[in-house]
């Protein structure tokens, strides 16, 4: 009689990792959000703000003598388009913004009522400015010459991707590993887990390689994407690049799980989440450099822990910085990754998700009377749906809901 193959063993972690890959293809809403947002994101606002050249000012002529004079110098230059209007309707048209500036007065003296705040009410008075001054007579001192540079790195998605790319790590990170880690929870599969011979290390390890796994092409499509549709180019070192969209993902990942140690449900740890990244939406530099913000506030911008991934991301990416000048934010980053706080919540998180309960007392493989007791007081207590634990001592044990 032949001899009976040996049972085929499994690794825990493998098998794990497999079950979370499955579960993420198999649910198209997650495909989306996770790879086409990110997309719908560069292409919206690489649209909206694509460099283009200066459009034209609208200038209010207010009603007066000379306003038809005043007409007739400022129509020759083809950025302005000047009307004439009394002055309570040049006053509500500028408060509303349907101007950019009013001309008041008689040459030569004039008056030019504008919103300094805006930049381009800063630009129209300059030009406005200089016409006048050439309808009065004055003429150029020097002559110069108009040279335009457009320059790749220097446009606004080139800015945008890096600030995009921190984001997506930023939501994976999040999301990915403690949403997750919450809805195992609340489904009762962590303890299920348990039950398995299975290692803390493997759970935690398999819910970060997984997120690893997610995160590679969701990155490398934002990069590919950009630079095709919009030119957008990596002047550092792309090995670089790459070690810190990694470190990224690790240091999200463990905050991630930190939160989930404070959350016991679905609604608590969205409201967690939600608040902890919005932040970091507006004050982090996403959209947007951090220096427009007040000098005062700009140290606690600089520890927010996407500050200076983003910063580190678009130093290697435009300026072709090595990681030696970015040490400043991969201490910040370091500091995320390794600090107290998030080491004891992922401490407390593996002793409360995965309690020390070893399934394998006896060395021998015989479980003892006590042993058996035990575990079954163990798994009653915590209300256990149906379950059957296959272990190597050859013990199956079937727990039934009281219900």
């Amino acid at each position: 009689m032949s001899t009976p193959s040996p049972p085929k063993r499994y690794s825990p972690y493998l098998q794990l990792v497999l079950s979370r890959v499955r579960e993420f293809y198999r649910e198209p809403e997650a495909l989306f959000w996770v790879y086409g947002f990110p997309l719908i994101m560069v292409i919206a606002l690489g649209i909206a703000f694509r460099e283009r050249r200066m459009e034209k000012f609208t200038i209010d002529v207010e009603t007066g003598p000379a306003a038809e004079a005043t007409l007739a110098a400022l129509k020759p230059d083809d950025r302005l388009v000047p009307a004439v209007y009394d002055a309570a309707t040049c006053r509500d048209r500028l408060r509303t913004g349907k101007t950019d500036l009013i001309v008041i007065g008689t040459p030569p003296n004039y008056v030019i009522r504008f919103d300094p705040t805006k930049p381009e009410n800063v630009v129209a008075r300059d030009v406005v400015d200089r016409r006048l001054q050439q309808a009065a007579g004055r003429k150029d001192a020097v002559t110069i010459k108009d040279e335009e540079a457009q320059e790749p790195g220097g446009r606004y998605i080139d800015f945008l991707v890096p600030g995009l790319v921190g984001m997506s790590l930023m939501g994976g990170g999040l999301w990915g590993v403690g949403f997750v880690t919450v809805d195992m929870r609340i489904r009762k599969l962590l303890k299920r887990f348990l039950a398995t011979p299975m290692k803390r290390s493997h759970f935690l390890l398999s819910i970060m390689t997984s997120r690893m796994l997610f995160m590679i092409p969701e990155v490398l499509i934002v990069l590919v994407f950009a630079r095709l549709a919009f030119g957008v180019r990596i002047f550092g070192n792309s090995f670089a690049l790459l070690g810190l969209i990694f470190f990224g993902s690790v240091m999200f990942s463990g905050i991630g799980l930190l939160l989930a140690s404070r959350a016991r449900t679905l609604e608590a740890i969205s409201g967690l989440m939600n608040l902890f990244m919005l932040p970091m939406w507006i004050l982090s530099g996403i959209f947007f450099h951090t220096e427009r913000f007040p000098v005062a506030i700009q140290p606690y911008l600089r520890i927010l822990p996407l500050t200076p991934l983003i910063h580190a991301l678009r130093g290697v990416m435009l300026e072709a910085a090595p990681l030696s000048s970015l040490a400043g934010d991969l201490t910040i980053m370091v500091a995320w990754s390794e600090g107290r706080a998030v080491r004891l919540g992922l401490r407390r998180r593996t002793s409360n998700l995965l309690p020390g309960f070893r399934l394998f007392p006896c060395a021998t493989g015989f479980a003892s009377a006590g042993t058996r007791e035990q575990l079954r007081t163990f798994l009653q207590r915590r209300n256990w749906l149906s379950l059957n634990l296959q272990i190597t001592m050859n013990l199956q044990i079937t727990i039934l809901d009281n219900d």
